[in-house]
Protein backbone atom coordinates (compact mmCIF):
# COMPACT_ATOMS: atom_id res chain seq x y z
CA UNK A 1 0.00 0.00 0.00
CA UNK A 2 2.92 2.28 -0.36
CA UNK A 3 3.15 5.08 -2.51
CA UNK A 4 3.66 4.76 -6.34
CA UNK A 5 6.11 7.00 -8.29
CA UNK A 6 6.02 9.99 -9.85
CA UNK A 7 4.74 11.06 -13.17
CA UNK A 8 7.61 9.29 -15.27
CA UNK A 9 6.46 6.40 -13.89
CA UNK A 10 3.77 6.24 -16.67
CA UNK A 11 5.29 6.26 -20.14
CA UNK A 12 9.04 5.12 -20.41
CA UNK A 13 11.10 4.66 -23.54
CA UNK A 14 10.35 1.10 -24.06
CA UNK A 15 13.48 1.28 -26.29
CA UNK A 16 15.88 1.80 -23.99
CA UNK A 17 15.40 -1.99 -22.57
CA UNK A 18 14.65 -2.95 -19.62
CA UNK A 19 10.21 -2.87 -18.89
CA UNK A 20 9.42 -4.16 -15.46
CA UNK A 21 7.43 -2.06 -13.32
CA UNK A 22 9.06 0.96 -11.88
CA UNK A 23 9.08 0.80 -8.07
CA UNK A 24 7.64 3.06 -5.18
CA UNK A 25 10.76 4.41 -3.31
CA UNK A 26 13.35 2.07 -4.52
CA UNK A 27 13.62 2.53 -8.39
CA UNK A 28 14.92 6.03 -10.44
CA UNK A 29 13.09 7.05 -12.96
CA UNK A 30 13.68 8.82 -15.90
CA UNK A 31 14.72 12.71 -16.52
CA UNK A 32 11.97 14.88 -17.46
CA UNK A 33 13.24 15.49 -20.46
CA UNK A 34 13.25 11.45 -22.11
CA UNK A 35 9.22 11.96 -21.22
CA UNK A 36 6.76 12.27 -24.04
CA UNK A 37 3.81 14.27 -23.25
CA UNK A 38 4.11 13.75 -20.12
CA UNK A 39 0.37 15.60 -19.36
CA UNK A 40 -1.61 12.71 -21.58
CA UNK A 41 -1.59 9.35 -20.07
CA UNK A 42 0.07 6.95 -21.91
CA UNK A 43 -0.66 3.18 -21.42
CA UNK A 44 2.84 1.79 -21.76
CA UNK A 45 4.00 -1.93 -20.96
CA UNK A 46 5.01 -0.83 -17.30
CA UNK A 47 1.77 0.64 -16.74
CA UNK A 48 -0.05 -1.73 -17.92
CA UNK A 49 1.64 -4.02 -15.55
CA UNK A 50 1.13 -1.92 -12.69
CA UNK A 51 -2.90 -1.84 -13.36
CA UNK A 52 -2.67 -5.65 -13.79
CA UNK A 53 -0.93 -5.80 -10.39
CA UNK A 54 -3.44 -4.02 -8.88
CA UNK A 55 -6.22 -5.75 -10.34
CA UNK A 56 -4.90 -9.12 -9.38
CA UNK A 57 -3.57 -7.83 -6.27
CA UNK A 58 -7.50 -6.32 -5.34
CA UNK A 59 -9.32 -9.76 -6.65
CA UNK A 60 -7.05 -11.85 -4.12
CA UNK A 61 -7.35 -9.32 -0.94
CA UNK A 62 -11.54 -9.31 -1.66
CA UNK A 63 -11.87 -13.23 -2.42
CA UNK A 64 -9.59 -14.09 1.20
CA UNK A 65 -10.86 -11.39 3.39
CA UNK A 66 -15.05 -12.01 2.40
CA UNK A 67 -14.32 -15.80 1.69
CA UNK A 68 -13.40 -15.42 5.55
CA UNK A 69 -16.41 -13.52 6.56
CA UNK A 70 -18.88 -15.81 4.35
CA UNK A 71 -17.51 -18.91 5.58
CA UNK A 72 -18.06 -17.82 9.32
CA UNK A 73 -21.53 -17.16 8.58
CA UNK A 74 -22.02 -20.32 6.79
CA UNK A 75 -20.78 -22.55 9.44
CA UNK A 76 -21.92 -21.43 12.49
CA UNK A 77 -19.15 -18.96 13.31
CA UNK A 78 -15.80 -21.21 12.86
CA UNK A 79 -13.66 -18.56 11.78
CA UNK A 80 -14.95 -15.88 14.50
CA UNK A 81 -14.20 -12.34 14.29
CA UNK A 82 -10.60 -12.87 15.56
CA UNK A 83 -10.11 -15.54 13.10
CA UNK A 84 -11.72 -12.97 10.15
CA UNK A 85 -9.34 -10.04 11.67
CA UNK A 86 -6.24 -12.37 11.34
CA UNK A 87 -7.25 -12.97 7.66
CA UNK A 88 -7.75 -9.47 6.52
CA UNK A 89 -4.05 -8.55 7.93
CA UNK A 90 -2.38 -11.16 6.38
CA UNK A 91 -3.76 -11.13 3.48
CA UNK A 92 -2.97 -7.62 3.23
CA UNK A 93 0.59 -8.14 4.35
CA UNK A 94 1.33 -11.10 2.03
CA UNK A 95 -0.03 -8.42 -1.07
CA UNK A 96 2.31 -5.45 0.48
CA UNK A 97 4.95 -7.65 -0.30
CA UNK A 98 4.04 -9.16 -3.00
CA UNK A 99 3.16 -6.39 -5.14
CA UNK A 100 4.44 -3.53 -3.53
CA UNK A 101 7.08 -3.47 -5.81
CA UNK A 102 5.25 -3.20 -8.35
CA UNK A 103 1.75 -0.95 -8.37
CA UNK A 104 2.89 0.07 -4.73
CA UNK A 105 0.04 -2.03 -3.60
CA UNK A 106 -2.67 0.74 -3.05
CA UNK A 107 -5.62 -2.14 -3.14
CA UNK A 108 -7.88 0.31 -2.35
CA UNK A 109 -9.02 3.87 -4.21
CA UNK A 110 -9.28 5.67 -0.76
CA UNK A 111 -5.20 5.11 -0.78
CA UNK A 112 -4.69 6.21 -4.29
CA UNK A 113 -6.66 9.32 -3.80
CA UNK A 114 -5.37 10.36 -0.69
CA UNK A 115 -1.13 9.89 -2.31
CA UNK A 116 -2.61 11.81 -5.33
CA UNK A 117 -3.99 14.64 -3.08
CA UNK A 118 -0.40 14.58 -1.16
CA UNK A 119 1.13 14.67 -4.87
CA UNK A 120 2.91 11.55 -3.91
CA UNK A 121 0.71 9.97 -6.94
CA UNK A 122 0.51 11.18 -10.70
CA UNK A 123 -3.41 12.43 -10.78
CA UNK A 124 -3.80 10.88 -14.49
CA UNK A 125 -3.08 7.33 -12.74
CA UNK A 126 -6.31 7.67 -10.34
CA UNK A 127 -8.69 7.00 -12.32
CA UNK A 128 -6.95 3.80 -14.12
CA UNK A 129 -5.90 2.21 -10.57
CA UNK A 130 -9.48 2.74 -9.27
CA UNK A 131 -11.03 1.31 -11.94
CA UNK A 132 -8.68 -1.99 -11.27
CA UNK A 133 -9.12 -1.98 -8.08
CA UNK A 134 -12.96 -1.89 -8.50
CA UNK A 135 -12.92 -4.34 -11.20
CA UNK A 136 -10.82 -7.13 -8.74
CA UNK A 137 -13.11 -6.64 -6.06
CA UNK A 138 -16.00 -6.95 -8.43
CA UNK A 139 -14.57 -10.31 -9.70
CA UNK A 140 -13.80 -11.63 -6.23
CA UNK A 141 -17.34 -10.63 -4.95
CA UNK A 142 -18.43 -12.82 -8.06
CA UNK A 143 -16.52 -15.88 -7.51
CA UNK A 144 -17.43 -16.15 -4.07
CA UNK A 145 -21.62 -15.69 -4.91
CA UNK A 146 -20.65 -18.54 -7.65
CA UNK A 147 -18.94 -20.72 -4.80
CA UNK A 148 -21.75 -20.11 -2.17
CA UNK A 149 -24.73 -19.96 -3.74
CA UNK A 150 -28.38 -21.12 -2.91
CA UNK A 151 -28.75 -21.58 1.15
CA UNK A 152 -24.97 -20.99 1.44
CA UNK A 153 -24.95 -17.60 0.09
CA UNK A 154 -24.06 -14.17 2.04
CA UNK A 155 -23.65 -11.17 1.72
CA UNK A 156 -20.18 -10.35 2.04
CA UNK A 157 -20.07 -6.36 1.53
CA UNK A 158 -20.52 -4.05 4.41
CA UNK A 159 -24.01 -2.95 5.77
CA UNK A 160 -23.88 -0.49 9.23
CA UNK A 161 -25.11 -2.26 12.17
CA UNK A 162 -26.32 0.96 13.79
CA UNK A 163 -27.39 4.34 12.21
CA UNK A 164 -25.25 5.39 9.26
CA UNK A 165 -23.38 8.26 11.00
CA UNK A 166 -21.77 6.25 13.58
CA UNK A 167 -20.32 4.19 10.67
CA UNK A 168 -19.25 6.71 8.83
CA UNK A 169 -17.47 8.71 11.81
CA UNK A 170 -15.83 5.15 12.61
CA UNK A 171 -15.05 4.50 8.92
CA UNK A 172 -13.20 7.85 9.13
CA UNK A 173 -11.33 7.51 12.48
CA UNK A 174 -10.00 3.48 11.45
CA UNK A 175 -8.85 4.54 7.57
CA UNK A 176 -7.44 7.70 9.13
CA UNK A 177 -5.56 5.50 11.22
CA UNK A 178 -4.32 3.35 8.49
CA UNK A 179 -3.17 5.85 5.97
CA UNK A 180 -1.33 7.30 8.52
CA UNK A 181 0.77 4.48 9.03
CA UNK A 182 0.57 3.35 5.38
CA UNK A 183 2.22 7.03 5.10
CA UNK A 184 4.67 6.90 8.05
CA UNK A 185 6.31 3.23 6.60
CA UNK A 186 6.01 3.98 3.02
CA UNK A 187 6.13 7.42 2.12
CA UNK A 188 8.99 8.06 4.75
CA UNK A 189 12.48 7.55 4.35
CA UNK A 190 13.31 7.22 7.58
CA UNK A 191 11.21 4.20 7.89
CA UNK A 192 12.32 0.25 8.09
CA UNK A 193 10.71 -0.47 4.54
CA UNK A 194 10.81 -4.24 5.28
CA UNK A 195 8.28 -3.94 8.12
CA UNK A 196 5.60 -2.52 5.52
CA UNK A 197 3.55 -5.25 4.87
CA UNK A 198 3.90 -6.03 9.01
CA UNK A 199 2.92 -2.55 9.78
CA UNK A 200 -0.13 -2.22 7.33
CA UNK A 201 -1.18 -5.83 7.95
CA UNK A 202 -1.32 -4.83 11.70
CA UNK A 203 -3.11 -2.10 11.32
CA UNK A 204 -5.77 -3.78 9.14
CA UNK A 205 -6.04 -6.80 11.78
CA UNK A 206 -6.54 -3.88 14.94
CA UNK A 207 -9.03 -2.09 12.95
CA UNK A 208 -11.09 -5.46 12.07
CA UNK A 209 -11.11 -6.33 15.60
CA UNK A 210 -12.57 -2.81 16.67
CA UNK A 211 -14.95 -1.90 14.02
CA UNK A 212 -15.87 -5.16 11.91
CA UNK A 213 -19.35 -5.66 14.40
CA UNK A 214 -20.20 -1.91 13.91
CA UNK A 215 -19.89 -0.86 10.15
CA UNK A 216 -17.57 -4.25 9.01
CA UNK A 217 -14.74 -2.55 8.82
CA UNK A 218 -14.02 -1.64 5.43
CA UNK A 219 -11.60 1.27 4.96
CA UNK A 220 -11.67 0.88 1.01
CA UNK A 221 -14.71 2.09 -0.83
CA UNK A 222 -14.26 -1.07 -3.43
CA UNK A 223 -14.32 -3.47 -0.82
CA UNK A 224 -17.62 -2.32 -0.18
CA UNK A 225 -18.88 -1.56 -3.54
CA UNK A 226 -17.94 -4.11 -5.42
CA UNK A 227 -19.87 -6.66 -3.10
CA UNK A 228 -22.95 -4.21 -3.49
CA UNK A 229 -22.96 -4.53 -7.41
CA UNK A 230 -22.63 -8.25 -6.96
CA UNK A 231 -25.53 -8.93 -4.83
CA UNK A 232 -27.10 -5.48 -5.68
CA UNK A 233 -27.36 -4.68 -1.86
CA UNK A 234 -26.53 -0.77 -1.58
CA UNK A 235 -27.93 -0.12 1.80
CA UNK A 236 -25.39 3.09 3.41
CA UNK A 237 -22.87 2.61 0.41
CA UNK A 238 -22.65 6.52 0.70
CA UNK A 239 -20.94 5.82 3.97
CA UNK A 240 -18.02 3.55 2.79
CA UNK A 241 -17.65 5.74 -0.48
CA UNK A 242 -17.22 8.81 1.45
CA UNK A 243 -15.96 8.23 4.84
CA UNK A 244 -12.86 5.94 3.86
CA UNK A 245 -11.55 8.60 0.99
CA UNK A 246 -11.97 11.34 3.30
CA UNK A 247 -10.65 9.60 6.25
CA UNK A 248 -7.38 8.62 3.78
CA UNK A 249 -6.79 12.58 2.94
CA UNK A 250 -6.96 13.41 6.45
CA UNK A 251 -4.73 10.87 7.68
CA UNK A 252 -2.51 11.21 4.72
CA UNK A 253 -2.34 15.16 4.94
CA UNK A 254 -1.66 14.71 9.13
CA UNK A 255 1.18 12.93 8.42
CA UNK A 256 2.67 15.45 5.99
CA UNK A 257 2.48 17.75 8.75
CA UNK A 258 3.82 15.68 11.49
CA UNK A 259 6.90 14.37 8.89
CA UNK A 260 10.10 16.31 10.23
CA UNK A 261 11.77 16.43 6.97
CA UNK A 262 12.04 14.31 3.92
CA UNK A 263 15.60 13.68 4.67
CA UNK A 264 17.45 10.29 5.98
CA UNK A 265 17.61 9.56 9.43
CA UNK A 266 21.09 9.98 9.41
CA UNK A 267 21.73 13.54 8.04
CA UNK A 268 19.27 14.41 10.79
CA UNK A 269 20.50 12.84 13.68
CA UNK A 270 24.22 12.23 12.62
CA UNK A 271 23.85 9.15 14.10
CA UNK A 272 26.84 8.19 12.19
CA UNK A 273 29.31 10.47 13.48
CA UNK A 274 27.34 9.43 17.24
CA UNK A 275 28.31 6.51 17.08
CA UNK A 276 31.98 7.12 16.36
CA UNK A 277 32.13 8.96 19.12
CA UNK A 278 30.65 6.57 21.54
CA UNK A 279 32.31 4.03 20.48
CA UNK A 280 36.01 6.13 21.00
CA UNK A 281 34.73 6.88 24.13
CA UNK A 282 34.12 3.34 25.04
CA UNK A 283 36.79 2.34 23.82
CA UNK A 284 39.31 5.10 25.68
CA UNK A 285 37.33 4.09 28.94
Amino acid sequence: MGESSSNGDVALDLNRGGGGGGDSNLTSLPSSSKIKDDSSLTFSVPFLQKLMAELVGTYFLIFAGCASVTVNNDFEKVVTLPGISIVWGLVVMVLVYSVGHISGAHLNPAVTIAHATCKRFPWKQVPPYALCQLVGSTLAAGTLRLLFSGKQEQFAGTIPAGSDMQSFVIEFIITFYLMFVISGVATDNRAIGELAGLAVGATILLNVMIAGPVSGASMNPARSLGPAIVSGEYKGIWVYLVAPTVGAIAGAWVYNMVRYTDKPLREITKSASFIKTATKRNGSG
